[in-house]
This record gives C-alpha cells, structure tokens and sequence, in this order.
C-alpha cells in the first residue's frame, strides 16, 4: 500500500499478498511481448501491405504506361484509320467516276454497233432493192424468168447469212414470189422471134386467090417445051443415017404433039370460064401489083410483131398477128399447103401470146420497201 492512497487500511480486505507475489513477475513480462509481438506483426503486415502497395503501384503505373501507349497506338490507328477512309472514299470516288465514264462509253458503243448493224441492214436492204429490180428489167429484155429467179434465190441466200430477225417477213416473201415464177408457164420468146422470121421468108410463096389460073399456067408451061426438045434429040438422028423404024419414031413425036396441044387447048378452055366460091370480092379485083404490097404489108406486119414480142409487147403483138390472119383469109388460097401451115402457126403463135404475163417480184418489193421504213 502506497503512501499517497487515502484510504484506511482497516477499510481494506485482507489480500493474500504472499500466495499471489510468484504470478506478479510473469505477468509483467507478458504483455510487453505480446505487445511487441503485435508490434512486429502489424510491422510486418504493414510491410507487406506497403510492399504489396508498392508493387500495386508499379503495376498501375507500368499499366497506366501500357494504356497511354495503347491509347497512343489507338489514336496513331485511327489516324490511319481515318486517312485509310479518306483515301478509299477519294478512290471510291475516283471509281464511281470512271464506272460511270465506263457506263457512259459502254452505252455510246453499244449505240455504235446498233447503227452499224443499222447501217449494214439497210445496205443490204437496198443492195437487195438494187439486185432485184435490175433482175426485173434483165428479165423483160430477155424474155425468160430465170435471171428473175437467179436473183431471187441470191438474194434468199445473203438474209440467211445475216441471221437479221427483221428481214424474216423479207425472207418468206421471195419465197412467195419463186414458187409463183416457178408455177407460172412463160412463153419462149425466141422460139415465137423465130417461128416469125420463117413466116416472113413464106410470105412471098403464099398463092393468092386470084392467082388459080396462072398457078395452073405455071405448072404446066414447063412440059410444053418437051416436045421441042425431044425435036432437038431427033435432029441430029435426022442428019445422019435413019434407023430402021424411023417412021414409027416420026408418028410418035407427031402423036404426042398433038396430044399435048390438045391438052393445053382444053386447060385454056377450062381456065375460060371457072366457076370459084370468093366470100371476099376484094380479092378477085386485087391487081398484081397491088399483091405486091399485100405481101410487103404483111412481111412488114410479121415484122412489127417480132419487135413487139422482143419488147415484150404480147397485146401490141397478138394484134399484129389477128391482122395478118385475117388477110391471109381474106386475100390467099386457104387450100394451099403454105398458107395452111402458115394458118395454124399464126394460130399457135396467137395462143401462144395470149399466154400469162411475166409475173413481178411485186411481196419482195414491198417487204424490201417496209424493212427500209422500219429503221
């Protein structure tokens, strides 16, 4: 009990100081170590917490450097990013320009090309045109459908080759126009040209009607010089010496003298009076030298025909011909061989012409002429 402590000691309990003095040293030296072992571990720990906060710090700061730099390599890349979008926007730009400079020259050469094949088609239209209107004049100068035809299938054959959708309706019209060429019977102009020509060269052997007296003439003139002759071959016997039969020789010369102008007596008696049919009195009053130019007229008729029917004339030449039969019926012997003959060639002749005309390409024109209007 201390000195300084106010209160009695007779107020105090009795304490067993002697039982507890052993515990008191123990406990003295307790609590500075446990204090000193706290001391030491919350030094410890501190020093682990400063390490472990110093460790945190340099990782944050190598983290925070690691981010700046990543933020720096971020800014660089969009910086080269956004360059990068430039760039492709300008050559996207610069593309979309020549694209449409590209679309703009595609659509000017398919325009080219569509007028070339414009212009290819209309020169073969009128090189068509051209072929087979010049095949239509050659035709009619000639006579004959085969350079008509010729061209026709020329023609065929160049739109096949073409292979132009448009020149179809062209196509199927020339063939139209050859089925009707090949179908249609054409006269055979040079065969009528000559079948003319040898009317003309008979015309002058053609007997008239009124010419029945001297063609009996004529036909027995010739056999009055016999006895003449037969005159002329006894002379000679004459002169030298006569045969044993002379007589006999005389009386037969005498005899067919006689005989014969006996007989040219009774033919002119005959020709005297002669009792003939004429339907057309015009011919017995036709004078020699009238028959003359019948005859002409005629050649020169036969004539105008074969121009005709060389121009391809058949009405103007079908005429010509009626006119020459009707004065070949009027005015010649119609019992005669040649006037016969030259009767039924005019009649075959005249058929002949009355024949079908040439027929025109007139559905290849007219298609020509629509495929040209349709450009």
């Amino acid at each position: 009990m201390s000195a300084t402590d106010p209160t009695p000691a007779a107020d105090m309990p009795p304490r067993p100081e002697r039982a507890e003095r052993p515990s008191a040293p123990q406990a003295g030296i307790g609590l500075p170590a446990l204090a000193l072992v706290l001391a030491v571990g919350a030094l410890a720990f501190a020093g682990l917490q400063w390490q472990k906060l110093s460790t945190t710090q340099v990782e944050l700061a190598e983290r925070a450097r690691e981010t700046a730099e990543q933020v720096a390599k971020a800014q660089a890349q969009a910086a080269r990013s956004d360059e990068l979008a430039q760039e492709l926007q300008a050559r996207l730009t610069v593309a979309e320009v020549r694209l449409s400079e590209v679309s703009l020259q595609r659509t000017q050469l398919e325009e080219l090309m569509l007028s070339l094949s414009r212009s290819r088609d209309d020169n073969l239209i009128q090189d068509l045109d051209s072929t087979v209107r010049l095949a239509v004049q050659q035709a009619q100068l000639t006579g004959s459908a085969q350079p008509l035809l010729t061209a026709l299938k020329a023609a065929d054959q160049r739109i096949a080759r073409s292979a132009q959708p448009r020149l179809n309706p062209v196509q199927r019209a020339i063939a139209r126009d050859i089925d009707r060429l090949q179908s249609t019977p054409l006269a055979d102009i040079p065969t009528l040209a000559l079948q003319l020509d040898d009317l003309s060269r008979q015309v002058d052997n053609w007997p008239l009607l009124n010419e029945v007296g001297l063609r009996r003439a004529g036909v027995s003139a010739p056999a009055a010089p016999a006895p003449a002759k037969a005159a002329a071959t006894d002379d000679p016997e004459a002169g030298a010496t006569p045969p044993a039969g002379w007589r006999d020789a005389v009386a037969q010369w005498w005899s067919r003298l006689w005989r014969q102008i006996g007989t040219d007596a009774l033919d002119s008696a005959r020709d005297l009076v002669r009792v003939t049919r004429i339907d057309h009195p015009e011919a017995a009053l036709l004078a020699p030298e009238q028959s003359f130019f019948l005859r002409e007229n005629i050649k020169l008729r036969l004539l105008n025909a074969r121009l005709a029917v060389t121009a391809r004339n058949m009405s103007a030449a079908q005429v010509d011909v009626i006119a020459i039969e009707t004065l070949i019926e009027r005015y010649f012997d119609a019992g005669a061989g040649p006037v016969a003959s030259a009767s039924t060639t005019l009649a075959r002749l005249r058929k002949d012409l009355a024949g079908s005309p040439m027929p025109r390409p007139d559905d290849t024109l007219a298609a020509l002429a629509v495929a040209a209007g349709g450009r």
